[in-house]
């Protein structure tokens, strides 16, 4: 059984920025991902990422702000989606 996607949106903001959120749920939870979900949350533009959280196969849970990778926790979906939009808040206030 594949993993089956159970959320996505996408935003093209009128700044020329995408939002673009999709999670899927696993056919079972593994070591790597208890939870049994995979996720892609992404902010930036065509070609550019400036804010990505996922949990790629082998690199656990972690997010990506600008060139930078920081590893972090999964605690629940909804949290996850409130601080990727928190960081992608603090990127657009600082911008």
């Amino acid at each position: 059984m594949e993993a089956r996607r159970i959320f996505h949106d996408k935003a093209s903001l009128p700044d020329g920025f995408i939002v673009e959120m999709t999670t899927w749920q696993l056919p079972e939870p593994s070591m790597e991902r208890p939870h049994g979900l995979k996720y892609s949350l992404f902010f930036g533009r065509e070609g550019r990422r400036i804010v990505g959280y996922d949990n790629e196969r082998g690199k656990g849970y972690h997010k990506h702000l600008d060139e930078k990778e920081v590893a972090c926790c999964f605690v629940s979906v909804e949290q996850l989606v409130a601080d990727f939009l928190a960081d992608v808040q603090r990127w657009n206030g600082a911008s």
